[in-house]
């Protein structure tokens, strides 16, 4: 551990308990942690051991108001698969975060060497609204752990004895303690301030640190309501607010302006509208809508609509600006609102790329989304990239519309890694790699012999156009003067000094700066003696071949300059003549030319070509003589781009790159090659390479599946880098799939055997074509294709094996990479079939009586097992099916019972026995095959009275081989003979008909009904219905009257009930009274109203009050209170509510219990009947 932890210590008593603890406060240069009171004395010192993931747990922490607050955890990261992330929430689930406000920051640091995390939460200022209980959650990955603590804010404390020594003051002019009468002003001055400091806190207690408008929003809501907006405001004191409110005894006034207020908040997607409605109570009211206190004018953005005495504010393509408070005024009445805009989640359009640079570029790796000005997280191995560290680092952030750039001004090798872009909606990552740069010379310098009063230019050439150096002679500096002159030009270094003297001559060597490099050459100082020569002289070639390789041979850097300075002798001075081969060349003027001097003739060739190349002859001649010298001129380049540049093969991250020396070598040997790749569509090329590789074969490495690449190769010589060879064909880095798992044996056969298996763990981007079967005979090492073409499915029948061998199986997964490796059986197979007892799998819906109707169909599917094949037999009551009518159909699993139209002599019980040798299995089925009733007999009119009449009949002869579930009855006035409905499913064989007409007379008809429908014919009533015009006078019976008056009694009572949290629960009782009692839930002897979660009902009595999820805030006791005239009574119950327990070991899942009560029924202990009007 990094940190010993400290012992728990005892709580000291009495006199001894140190008071002046929470008086103390962190410094403000460090703030630290408040102090915390010290354990009671029954507390175990190993409490506080850390558990899980916490090496030190946050303590609960006691400040007072106006002071910083920390609370600081310890996270061991060696149980933690991955770097965690660390939320903070208050209450229950209010994430802290960067909208919590300015006053709560937090902070994290690592220690790699330990492996630990510091997390640390910082409130500043703390008010009386930042107390309750606080929940630290630590994530990673698959890992989660959280632990809770608490924060007390108290009102700020005074020391009473410091206060009055410090009320004491003396009188007078000098500062003696003892001089001067004690003033007790200053005293009573203290005491007044105490006492409004004490309402004060008094008061902010009572208002329990919320704000005003919060308590008017609580005023005004609905109870059902509170634990919404106290989520949604932070308020974790839920029963300090609802005593609060209960003391207020608030009357809810009706607005006279408004009949409908706008809701607490809305919701709504940037780009998308919204609508905000009201309705007033007068339409000719002026209404006016403000955003934050400012008034809204309309226009194209916000458009006011007025329907009726609607108010309608539009707001059009909301965006982050239109989140914000919005109010209607109308005269002096107010209401409010919150409009929220839900960004939409941010994708990336263009990832990141990976880049290879050197050190001391510029680097900038961008992202583009798909929205503008969308918040992105940039992290490095892990680690998140801030604007605070940036200026710590080399690094800057910048935006363009979409695009999101990371800028390395002057990268460094601690810059390369992984780096990560998140947003909202995905993430992105690219690699930066960053090497040494390495320096190349182009161009060396070069040895110069030079005459008297002439120039001599040192020139050298290297690979990066920003390497400064210095030039040494002889060791020591060289110095620019009016002779010499140092120039930096692009990729050109040179010296050049006039008007050479001897005393240049020396050793001359150019150092680049930063690097492990010279270039030297020497400087050669001709003398030119002077003697006394005749005046008749043959011509002589003075030839000096610099940087010669061979006698009289010149080689020059293709683009380089030439210059072939000849000085000649001779009296009379004689006439030079240069020949290129045998060819006289007399050109003057252009990049190949003949320059001519008194003595000397000069060959210039302006910038070198491969042309240029050849053997050059200088003839002078005069009267005297003539003299010729020849210089072979070797003209070297870049080597010509490599050829047939080709992918020979690829792996999963790999690939074989192969390619052909080019055809000319510049002059020079080539020395080596250099490989660079990209990604298809890319135009960033990476190097793979920095040492030249000399083979004609490269190994890529370091892929990504999938992904599609192209890759050149340049050829390098000593002059330099050939241009690029044509790119490779696109191609994919992809490989064969893994072995196919869970190979088994799934049937087996004299001659056949079936295998089954699971497709392979890792498919990779080339997907899977099928699979392909081959076995190998015990003993043997030939393994036999079972099948030539792969299939597709996870199972195949190998046939045609011979019984009883051994034989071993294995399976090969085929993609467009190759084969995979095989899955093999761990033992050889036995081909012999394995007897298997006969079972039939009897469907369910044939486990009962198996009902049709007459013409239909009957198709019954009856799957089987057993091996071999067993003997399948149908019957019919002990005989044998009908074949005519019956067709019956048996497979190797199954057998089909099949009649084309099902009859009603079809019904019946039917036997299918399932036999192997001696081993049978037998099942029944029960069909019957229904149609429609015939209709009712002997329908007849028995009785009429007044406009009544009895009709009575008899059951149908045939029922239709079905139940019959009722009678349809008709009549129909003799006169006109419609028929009209009467009753519809009547369950009796008679009824009484109702309503008819005085004077008229009726005749009824009756169909029956079963599972098939109505009857195709009614039975007709023989007799009729006269409806006579006779007076009828009722005398009523005389009675007493009854009392059913009563007061409530609960007959059944409520139960104390334990259920498990986020399952449906449900509290029942029954209770009795007339006249019908009021009845009233309560929880902890609150009122349970209008609130979403419950559901109360009551049939006939029986109460039930439904618990929608309840959590463990929903625990309690619960009360139920019915109310009527003559009194009340009460059940109580307590209802537990325990956390959900997702262990594997336990058997079952215990269910809410569903009670279902029906008329007529007892359950729960209710009665059978009550009588009318009691409850």
């Amino acid at each position: 551990m990094p940190e010993a932890k400290p012992a728990a210590k005892k709580a000291p008593k009495g006199k001894d308990a140190p008071k002046g603890a929470p008086k103390e406060a962190p410094p403000k240069e460090a703030p630290a942690e408040a102090p915390k009171e010290a354990p009671p004395e029954d507390q175990s010192p190993t409490a506080e051991e850390p558990t899980g993931v916490f090496l030190k747990k946050p303590d609960s922490v006691s400040v007072e108001t106006g002071k910083d607050a920390v609370v600081v955890a310890k996270v061991n990261g060696k149980e933690l698969p991955d770097k965690p992330t660390i939320k903070w929430f208050k209450g229950k689930w209010l994430e802290l975060g960067s909208k919590s406000g300015a006053r709560f920051s937090f902070k994290e640091s690592h220690d790699s060497t330990s492996n630990v995390y510091t997390v640390e939460l910082h409130i500043g200022k703390v008010v009386l609204g930042d107390r309750g209980d606080y929940r630290l959650e630590v994530k990673a990955k698959d890992t989660r752990d959280s632990c809770g603590f608490n924060i007390d804010v108290e009102a700020p404390r005074q020391d009473a004895s410091g206060q009055s020594l410090e009320s004491f003051k003396r009188t007078g002019e000098k500062k003696s303690d003892t001089a001067g009468e004690l003033d007790f002003s200053g005293l009573l001055k203290k005491r007044e301030v105490v006492e409004e400091e004490k309402k004060k806190k008094k008061k902010d207690d009572d208002d329990l640190g919320i704000p005003p408008e919060i308590w008017e929003l609580l005023k005004g809501a609905k109870k059902s309501e509170y634990e919404k907006i106290a989520f949604q405001y932070g308020i974790t004191d839920l029963r300090g607010m609802l005593k609060r409110l209960k003391k207020a005894k608030v009357e809810v006034k009706k607005s006279a302006a408004f009949t409908k207020k706008l809701d607490p908040a809305y919701q709504v997607d940037r780009g998308n509208k919204i609508k905000l409605i009201v309705e007033i109570s007068d339409p000719d009211l002026p209404l006016k809508w403000f955003k934050n206190g400012q008034e809204i004018k309309p226009s194209s953005k916000y458009v006011f609509e007025n329907v009726g005495k609607k108010r309608i504010l539009t707001i059009n393509k909301c965006t982050l600006a239109d989140d914000a408070a919005y109010e209607v005024a109308v005269k002096d009445e107010k209401c409010f609102t919150e409009l929220f805009v839900k960004e939409p989640p941010v994708l990336i359009v263009t990832p990141l790329e990976d880049q290879q640079v050197f050190v001391g570029d510029r680097v900038e790796m961008a992202v583009e989304v798909s929205e503008e000005g969308a918040q992105v997280m940039w992290m490095k191995d892990g680690v998140e990239l801030t604007r605070e560290d940036s200026f710590k680092a080399r690094y800057r952030f910048k935006k363009d519309g979409k695009r999101h750039i990371l800028i390395f001004s002057d990268v460094v090798l601690e810059d390369r890694g992984r780096y990560q872009v998140i947003t909202n909606g995905g993430q992105c990552e690219a690699e930066l790699i960053v090497e040494e740069k390495q320096l190349e010379v182009l161009q060396d310098i070069a040895d110069l012999t030079v005459k008297a009063s002439e120039q001599a230019v040192f020139k050298c050439e290297v690979s990066d156009e920003k390497v400064t150096g210095k030039w040494y002679k002889n060791g020591v500096e060289v110095r620019p003067s009016k002779r010499i002159t140092i120039s930096h030009v692009g990729r050109f270094h040179k010296l050049v000094i006039d008007d050479v003297r001897p005393e240049d001559e020396g050793d001359y060597t150019f150092v680049p700066d930063g690097y492990a490099l010279s270039l030297s050459a020497k400087l050669n100082f001709l003398e030119i003696k002077v003697e006394y020569v005749p005046k008749q002289e043959p011509p002589k070639i003075h030839l000096d071949c610099s940087g010669k390789t061979s006698e009289n041979a010149i080689v020059v850097v293709a683009g380089n300059k030439l210059r072939l300075d000849v000085s000649i002798t001779g009296e009379p001075p004689p006439v030079a003549t240069w020949l290129k081969g045998d060819e006289v060349f007399t050109t003057t003027e252009g990049r190949t030319r003949i320059e001519k001097r008194a003595d000397c003739s000069s060959f210039v060739i302006e910038s070198a070509e491969r042309e240029d190349e050849g053997r050059y002859t200088i003839k002078v001649t005069n009267p005297l003589g003539e003299d010729m010298a020849s210089i072979l001129l070797q003209v070297v380049d870049v080597p010509d781009p490599p050829e047939a540049v080709r992918i020979t093969s690829v792996g999963e991250d790999w690939a074989i790159l192969v390619w052909e020396p080019p055809t000319y070598d510049g002059g020079k040997p080539v020395t080596g090659y250099l490989v660079e790749r990209k990604k298809k569509g890319s135009q960033r090329w990476m190097k793979l390479n920095f040492e030249v590789f000399t083979e004609t074969t490269y190994e890529s490495t370091k892929m990504i599946e999938g992904i599609l690449y192209e890759m050149r190769v340049f050829a390098v010589n000593a002059i330099g880098v050939s241009q690029p060879s044509m790119y490779t064909k696109p191609f994919m880095p992809i490989a064969p799939t893994s072995e196919p798992l869970h190979l088994i044996v799934e049937d087996v056969t004299d001659t056949t055997t079936t295998l089954k298996w699971r497709p392979p763990s890792r498919i990779g981007a080339g997907g899977i074509d099928g699979y392909l079967v081959e076995y190998c005979l015990e003993g043997s090492e030939e393994w036999v294709p079972a099948n030539t073409e792969p299939v597709e499915r996870c199972g195949f029948t190998v046939k045609n094996l011979p019984t009883g061998a051994r034989i071993l199986f294995r399976v090969v997964g085929v993609n467009i990479a190759g084969r995979s490796e095989p899955a093999t059986l761990a033992q050889p197979v036995t081909i012999r079939e394995i007897a298997e007892p006969p079972k039939i799998r009897l469907p369910r819906h044939l486990r009962q009586t198996y009902i049709r109707k007459v013409g239909e169909q009957l198709n019954l599917v009856v799957p089987f097992q057993g091996k071999p094949r067993p003997q399948v037999v149908w019957t019919k009551g002990g005989a044998p099916l009908d074949t005519s009518r019956v067709h019956v159909r048996t497979s190797d699993f199954d057998t089909v019972f099949f009649v084309r139209q099902a009859a009603r002599s079809d019904s019946g019980e039917y036997e299918l026995s399932v036999q192997i040798e001696n081993m049978k299995d037998t099942a029944t089925i029960r069909i019957r095959v229904v149609e429609k009733a015939g209709p009712p007999i002997n329908v007849m009119v028995k009785e009429v009275w007044g406009t009544n009449a009895l009709v009575e009949w008899q059951a149908p002869k045939d029922d239709g081989n079905s139940e019959i579930t009722g009678y349809f009855v008709q009549k129909a006035d003799k006169k006109t003979m419609e028929w009209f409905n009467v009753y519809e499913r009547n369950r009796h064989t008679s009824c009484t008909v109702s309503d008819l007409i005085v004077g008229n007379e009726y005749y009824f008809r009756v169909y029956t009904e079963n599972i098939c429908g109505l009857s195709d014919s009614p039975g007709v009533s023989k007799n009729t219905a006269r409806i006579l015009k006779t007076g009828i006078t009722f005398k009523p019976f005389e009675y007493k009257e009854h009392d059913f008056r009563m007061a409530p009694k609960f007959l059944t009572p409520l139960i104390d009930r334990v259920v498990v949290a986020g399952y449906s629960a449900a509290l029942n009782c029954a209770v009795r009274g007339h006249p019908k009692p009021k009845v009233v839930w309560m929880k902890n002897e609150m009122e349970i109203r209008e609130d979403p979660k419950f559901l109360i009902t009551n049939y006939q009595g029986v109460l039930t009050l439904n618990i929608r999820r309840p959590s463990p805030f929903d625990a309690g006791t619960y009360t139920c209170r019915a109310v009527n005239e003559l009194g009340e009574a009460l059940a109580e119950c307590k209802l537990e509510v325990r956390a959900h327990q997702t262990s594997a070991s336990q058997g079952s899942v215990r269910r809410p219990l569903t009670v279902s009560l029906r008329a007529g029924q007892h359950q729960c202990g209710f009665p059978e009947s009550l009588p009318d009007g009691d409850f």
